[in-house]
C-alpha cells in the first residue's frame, strides 16, 4: 500500500469505475487517502470487486449504480454518495460507452449524440450536482478523462474524436469559470492503454504501437491513475484548464 496523503476526509466520485482505467483510477485515489465512490452502470460484480480490492488495501470505497447520462440517475447518485459517504469534492468523469469505427458514408447524427452524451452531457449533469459541495468547501477537483485522438484525428472515428474535443473545450471553459471558488478543472488524455476490453488484440499490434512511442513501450492503467491522483491532490492547486497527455510521448507537438 502506498503512503496516504492529506485527503483522508475527502470524497472522490469516479464514474465508469467497475473496470479498465476507471478501476485503476479509483484504486490509486484510494491509495492517497480519498474515500472513493465507485460508480457503475451495469457491471455490479466488477464494481464490487474494485471496492473489495480497495478495502483489502485498507482504503475506503463503496459502489453506486447509476446511468450518468440520465438526469434523474445523476441526481439519485449524488444524493446517495452524499448520504452514505459524504459530499464529493473530487469528480472524475471517466464513464464511456461503445466506441465503434464508422466510415463517414455510414455515420449518422445519433452516432455523434451517443458520444456527446458520455463526454458532454454526463460531465455537465454531474458538475451541476457537486458544485454546491465544492463551493461550500472552497475546494474542488474536476478531472475529465479525454483521449489522444483529439490530436491524432483517427480515421472513421470522427464522432468519438469530436466528442472528446468538446470535452477538452468544456474543461478550459469551466476552469475559467470555477477557479474563483478554489475549484480546478483539468483533463487527462491517455493514449492506447491496454485493458480487459482489448483482450484478443494481436500482440503484433500492441508491439507496433509501443515501438512507435518515444518511451518504446505500452502504458499501464496505473500510470493514468497516478496522473489523476496528482491532479486530485492539494499539490496540484495551481494547475487548471490543462490537458495532461499520458501516452508515452505519442503527441509531442
Amino acid at each position: 500500500m502506498r503512503h496516504k496523503e492529506e485527503q483522508v476526509n475527502r470524497i472522490a466520485l469516479v464514474t465508469g469505475a467497475s473496470k479498465g482505467l476507471g478501476a485503476a483510477i479509483a484504486a490509486r485515489l484510494a491509495d492517497t487517502g480519498l474515500a472513493v465512490a465507485v460508480n457503475y452502470h451495469r457491471d455490479r460484480s466488477g464494481a464490487e470487486a474494485v471496492v473489495k480490492q480497495i478495502r483489502k488495501a485498507e482504503g475506503m470505497a463503496e459502489a453506486f449504480q447509476a446511468d450518468v447520462t440520465d438526469v434523474d440517475g445523476v441526481k439519485a447518485l449524488i444524493e446517495a454518495v452524499s448520504l452514505r459517504m459524504g459530499a464529493p469534492t473530487v469528480l472524475v468523469n471517466n464513464a464511456t460507452g461503445p466506441q465503434p469505427f464508422i466510415p463517414i458514408e455510414r455515420q449518422e447524427w445519433r452516432d455523434y449524440q451517443a458520444q456527446l452524451d458520455f463526454f458532454l452531457k454526463a460531465p455537465l449533469l454531474l458538475v451541476q450536482r457537486v458544485l454546491p459541495y465544492m463551493k461550500s468547501a472552497g475546494f474542488g477537483r474536476v478531472i475529465n478523462i479525454g483521449s489522444e485522438v483529439v490530436e491524432l484525428g483517427n480515421a472513421e472515428f470522427s464522432h468519438y474524436v469530436a466528442a472528446k474535443a468538446a470535452m477538452l473545450g468544456i474543461t478550459r471553459s469551466w476552469a475559467n469559470e470555477l477557479g474563483q471558488y478554489g475549484i480546478t478543472v483539468n483533463l487527462v488524455a491517455p493514449g492506447w492503454i491496454p485493458v480487459k476490453r482489448h483482450e484478443g488484440t494481436p500482440q503484433s499490434e500492441l508491439d507496433a504501437y509501443g515501438a512507435g512511442l518515444p518511451l518504446n513501450r505500452m502504458g499501464k492503467p496505473d500510470e493514468v491513475g497516478d496522473a489523476v491522483a496528482f491532479l486530485a491532490s492539494e499539490r496540484s492547486g495551481f494547475i487548471t484548464g490543462q490537458r495532461i497527455a499520458v501516452n508515452g510521448g505519442k503527441t509531442l507537438s
